[in-house]
């Protein structure tokens, strides 16, 4: 690699502070740690997001950067709230702009490591949505890494950044972890693809 790794952060809520912007923050945090550059677009910049529509334009200035910077991305970690079984419309919108990537070299998550976080009052709403959220990434063409963080809000506690249940740090760590580890094994594929002729140049 000639450059670090990249990992683009995607998740939470409208509610400043949300646990699962919180959990997002620490996976984060981690992959940062091993290395990655990192950038995070959370609540306040995903409500920014119009809802997804092609025939619309670009979105704005928040779609164009979130589009540029999974461009850029060999690894993602998404984190949602569990809501009514499923992912929050927020961050099911946020995804859909990878619609704008389907013409790339590499489409939509292609050849990305993803790392899947839920936190959701229940274990049954949080195994759910993660499901969920595992065959949305598939249907993206994401690899999503083999461990999934499902973390009930019921029990653990999240507070200026922290989390006081080392078990559920652990979780979080693990996801990263995976997410850096395999981005860093298909990196150099990666690059050999993203600087050889592109769709429409020859």
């Amino acid at each position: 690699m000639t450059r670090p790794l990249h990992v683009v952060g995607i998740g939470g809520t409208v509610r400043a502070g949300s646990s699962s912007e919180q959990a997002l923050r620490i996976a984060v945090e981690r992959a940062a740690a091993a290395g990655a550059t990192t950038r995070v677009f959370a609540g306040a910049e995903l409500a920014r997001l119009p809802m997804y529509a092609p025939e619309a334009g670009d979105g704005g200035p928040v779609a164009r950067e979130l589009v540029e910077h999974l461009r850029r991305a060999d690894g993602v970690l998404i984190a949602s709230p569990g809501y009514h079984g499923s992912i929050s419309g927020l961050v099911k919108n946020a995804l859909d702009y990878t619609e704008d990537m389907r013409g790339d070299a590499l489409p939509y998550l292609a050849d990305r490591s993803v790392g899947l976080i839920v936190t959701a009052y229940g274990w049954q709403a949080a195994v759910t949505t993660l499901t969920a959220l595992r065959a949305i990434v598939h249907a993206l063409r994401g690899w999503a890494t083999p461990y999934g963080a499902a973390v009930n809000s019921l029990q653990t506690g999240f507070r200026d950044g922290a989390c006081a249940e080392p078990r559920v740090v652990e979780q979080l760590h693990t996801v990263a972890d995976e997410v850096v580890r395999f981005a860093d094994l298909v990196a150099a594929s990666r690059h050999d693809v993203l600087s050889g002729p592109q769709p429409g140049e020859g």
